[in-house]
């Protein structure tokens, strides 16, 4: 009688075997410094197996082949965009947007501010950023430049373009809605769009965390990389940590994801507030 996984295997358009599941592991790992667990065997197959598709090739291996020999960068950012995930929200972890409208009141008077967010995935990250930003200048234009940066370029695309489904909007409060977001007519209608001021804060450009050089240039005031470490391994996270030090102000502040904690840092960042870090050793 054939195994549960054989039997799987047999259901499955391609043949996907362990050794496939371990060479993309280890591909991500060194590319992105993504850490799949073994428990993702499934969603990897179904992510990629759209890519065997779309390239016309018959096997994982062969697929895979391609990636180590040919170096195919349009191909290699596919494969990294199918593997990313981007569960986001505008507001997701409320209580750090008045900690930062808080600390950047403290700060504005000192030199323009300067903001960070290194995983914007579709965008709604950035625009809760910049949204709070405009609250709290109560102009159209603040002194505030947010860099917003992502693996991803599929959700790049998707900030960039700031448009929505109206469902994506529900949580927000209706004041909110009216001063920062045009809703769509006719063929556009269901979607809003956010408005140019807010868009016009925002840079958006492609960044791997694992890049040997960022180019990039602080120092910031903050840094947002929320749910973002928990893909990465404690080495991985450290390395990024120990990078992320002198990208900020002597000041500035680190905020994190609601799961995540950098205990393995603490000569690098202590805690602030909930889920939010400033530098341990201040310049």
């Amino acid at each position: 009688m054939p195994s549960p996984s054989q039997s799987i295997d047999k259901a499955r358009e391609f043949q996907f075997t362990s050794k496939d599941f371990e060479q993309v592991r280890k591909l991500i790992y060194d590319y992105a410094g993504i850490s799949l667990n073994p428990s993702k065997e499934d969603m990897v197959y179904s992510r990629l197996a759209r890519r065997l598709r779309a390239t016309g090739l018959d096997s994982f291996s062969e697929y895979l082949s391609r990636l180590e020999q040919d170096g195919d960068s349009a191909e290699w950012q596919s494969f990294v965009n199918s593997l990313t995930t981007n569960l986001t929200a505008f507001f997701r972890e409320e209580h750090h947007f008045p900690l930062l409208a808080d600390h950047v009141r403290k700060q504005r008077d000192k030199h323009p501010i300067m903001l960070w967010c290194s995983a914007s995935s579709t965008g709604e990250e950035p625009y809760s950023m910049a949204m709070t930003m405009l609250d709290l200048y109560g102009s159209s234009m603040p002194p505030v430049k947010i860099l917003a940066t992502d693996l991803d370029t599929n959700v790049l695309a998707k900030a960039e373009a700031g448009v929505y489904p109206l469902e994506r909007l529900e949580k927000l409060p209706e004041e909110k809605l009216k001063r920062y977001f045009l809703k769509g007519k006719g063929a556009n209608a269901g979607f809003a769009q956010v408005r140019p001021e807010l868009r016009n804060m925002i840079t958006f450009r492609q960044l791997n965390l694992l890049d040997k050089t960022w180019p990039i240039r602080g120092p910031f005031d903050a840094i947002f990389c929320r749910n973002v470490m928990i893909y990465f391994d404690k080495q991985t996270q450290l390395q990024i940590l120990q990078r992320f030090a002198p990208m900020l102000q002597p000041d500035g502040l680190l905020f994190a994801g609601h799961s995540e904690s950098f205990h393995n840092a603490a000569e690098i960042f202590k805690l602030r507030a909930k889920t939010v870090y400033e530098l341990a050793k201040r310049a």
